[in-house]
């Protein structure tokens, strides 16, 4: 299988996509993570490029500084083991590959795609502005998990789609969610089914580490 659905809400303003830029850059900081913003090309104009240089930049250092280890999680080769997916994502993305990680041992066959321009990806696949992340999967057979969805919820989505659904989104980068663990954090989140008229609306909510295993 191969993520690729999803539907588009049309080209929102510039007022908030700085808005998201800005969220996202925050928690990248604040968090310490090496994790290059989803939306790391959406906007063409060159501060906000330089200010996301900059805490790629700084968060790099603070990796290797604190020489940074991830959490492990329990793998179950059987889960997506007949799932697989591209994963489009930022070539200096951390917490992305982390999260291929994840899904590979949970069986996925997962193929990281690194692109220049992330949200003409999230366009064509109908990502909504606000249920953006890093990453956007689309498995072969056309279904869109975007962000740090457990592997557990792909699989439980996959085995039973809902008619007018098109994938699950995490939005933003939750500390303790796949490919974001560190030092036992975590923040309830929650993951959200993307439908194919644009709307969405709560699949699970997450309130502890044990939830997604």
């Amino acid at each position: 299988m191969t993520i690729s659905k999803t539907k588009a809400n049309g080209k929102p303003s510039n007022k908030p996509h700085k808005l998201l830029y800005s969220t996202m850059i925050l928690i990248g900081a604040s968090t310490l993570f090496a994790c290059s913003q989803a939306d790391d090309n959406v906007s063409n104009t060159s501060n906000i490029q330089n200010e996301r240089d900059i805490v790629t930049s700084n968060t790099a250092k603070t990796y290797a500084a604190d020489n940074f280890v991830m959490a492990t999680t329990t793998s179950n080769p059987e889960l997506l083991k007949n799932v697989s997916a591209t994963v489009y994502k930022d070539a200096n993305c951390g917490c992305c590959k982390e999260w291929i990680s994840h899904a590979e041992d949970h069986g996925m066959n997962a193929t990281g795609e690194d692109v220049a321009d992330l949200l003409m990806f999230k366009e064509r696949y109908g990502v909504p502005y606000n249920m953006q992340s890093c990453h956007t999967t689309v498995t072969t057979d056309g279904y869109v998990f975007e962000g740090h969805v457990p592997a557990k919820y792909v699989a439980q989505f996959l085995e039973n789609p809902p008619a007018k659904a098109s994938g699950l989104a995490v939005p933003g980068m939750p500390m303790g969610s796949p490919g974001m663990e560190y030092q036992n954090q975590f923040d309830p989140y929650q993951i959200m089914q993307l439908n194919k008229d644009g709307t969405t609306e709560v699949y699970a909510n997450i309130e502890s580490v044990q939830q997604q295993l």
